[in-house]
């Protein structure tokens, strides 16, 4: 058995990793959930001259809708937008049918403002990056 380290990785690889994960959990979950496709959307806040200023990246799957990012300009910090940008994609993630919303934050970052929207902590990654925490947050969308 031979073992390689590539940081270029074939697409039709990486193709038969996803279909042997994919042929395994077959024995554990339904089809329709281990065939299900991801749903990548984006919400983005803009200004009166139509520039974004701030904005959500996110991607759901197997009932969880993940923020992946969450950015906001400084002029758009603190009036509120990243509360709307947040409201927007649950209410998105609702309409798709998924039951939770899951994200990440570093120690330096946004865990008061996730922890003041409903988001409770459920893990903590210390030292990631060096010297700071990454918090792993959830909240059960209602």
């Amino acid at each position: 058995m031979n073992i390689e380290i590539t940081s270029n990785p074939k697409k039709e690889d990486l193709k038969i990793i996803s279909k042997g994960i994919q042929r395994y959990n077959q024995h554990h979950i339904p089809d329709d959930v281990v065939f299900e496709p991801d749903t990548k959307f984006a919400v983005f806040a803009r200004d009166s001259h139509n520039s974004v200023v701030g904005g959500i990246r996110a991607c759901g799957f197997w009932n969880y809708c993940i923020i992946e990012l969450l950015w906001l300009s400084e002029e758009a910090r603190g009036l509120g937008v990243g509360s709307k940008l947040i409201k927007a994609a649950e209410k998105f993630a609702r309409e798709k049918g998924f039951g939770y919303m899951r994200t990440e934050t570093v120690s330096f970052q946004a865990r008061p403002f996730y922890e003041k929207l409903g988001y409770t902590v459920f893990g903590e990654l210390p030292d990631y990056p060096k010297g700071h925490t990454t918090y792993c947050l959830f909240k059960e969308l209602k």
